[in-house]
């Protein structure tokens, strides 16, 4: 009774002009990969944040940029909300989509009092409930909801297709050959650290000369290989490409990009106790990839060795 047989906001016979609104990694890696689903019509517009990210995945489309929030920064919401209000006009579009996170907050809601259908598709790491986003929306009692997840999808929360369901694991043809080439991908949430799974990956003795980290906040001059802050989505294509073993956070954008590039990857969550993130959400996406056995799922004080060994016999295929 909850499923998306006769969801308006997939059902469309008439291409819609849509306001789509993100913040970038996985929330707007999410929308970009829904957005083909909802029939956009030309004159469609992004709200997001400026960064790499943007310029490469919306490269061709047409982007209100507003500056950055930080998780859970309601100053910097209202600003956000100030400043898209002021772009746009009542009737300039059909509706309007988010899958979060605090630009969903600003936007949302301030759409919908002007007139515009508003709906909200909560991440597909939510797989036990809403997130803070979520509940805050739902709260408003303003936006039409949207959960990823059967287990908890109600008559407010509709079921909608999760982005997740399109992957399977496949054996790969053959073993890479030892030493191998291990990718460590750590994200650019800010102003977050992760140094546990670097000093796992350094005590595991599977990492070398050959290997590439982007360690975003996580700054360190004990690593071997090669070492940056950030890389061009470029780069993270060709370091992904020559890699043996991808090993990244728990975040749904990098996850995304990894199992469209056909890699199984080592997932390793982020965890709060430890100040490397706001809360566990990234727990809930790594078990789903290990559900799935679209990825390795190992905490950072686990066994990384292993999940290495065995994240190099497997790859990724699209279904």
């Amino acid at each position: 009774m909850h499923a998306h047989a006769k969801d308006p906001l997939l059902d469309s016979t008439r291409p819609r002009r849509i306001l789509f609104v993100a913040s970038t990694g996985g929330h707007l890696a999410q929308l970009k990969r829904i957005s083909g689903s909802l029939n956009p019509a030309p004159g469609s517009l992004w709200v997001t944040f400026d960064s790499p990210q943007t310029d490469s995945l919306l490269a061709h489309d047409e982007v209100l940029r507003v500056p950055y929030v930080k998780p859970r920064d309601f100053a910097a919401t209202f600003k956000a909300s100030r400043i898209v209000a002021k772009s746009v006009r009542k009737g300039d579009f059909d509706l309007v989509v988010s899958t979060g996170a605090a630009l969903a907050v600003a936007v949302l809601p301030l759409m919908r009092v002007k007139g515009m259908p508003a709906y909200y598709i909560e991440s597909v790491s939510r797989t036990d409930g809403p997130s803070l986003t979520g509940r805050i929306l739902a709260a408003s009692r303003l936006v039409s909801l949207r959960t990823q997840h059967e287990r908890w999808a109600t008559k407010r929360w509709r079921q909608f297709p999760a982005v997740l369901s399109r992957f399977e694991s496949a054996e790969r043809s053959e073993p890479p050959a030892l030493p191998m080439r291990i990718f460590v991908t750590l994200g650019t949430i800010r102003p977050y650290r992760f140094d546990a799974v670097v000093d796992q990956l350094l005590a595991s003795g599977m990492v070398n000369e050959h290997t590439v980290w982007q360690l975003g906040e996580t700054s360190r001059n004990d690593l071997p290989g090669t070492a940056v802050a950030y890389m061009k989505d470029a780069d993270f294509a060709k370091e992904c490409d020559a890699a043996d073993v991808v090993v990244t956070h728990a975040g749904v954008g990098t996850i995304l990009a990894l199992l469209e590039k056909g890699i199984h990857p080592v997932v390793v969550p982020r965890r709060r106790d430890r100040g490397e993130h706001v809360d566990d959400h990234q727990e809930q996406i790594a078990q789903l990839t290990s559900k799935l056995q679209i990825a390795q799922y190992v905490e950072a004080d686990g066994n990384v060795r292993s999940a290495i060994e065995q994240a190099a016999v497997r790859r990724v295929v699209h279904v």
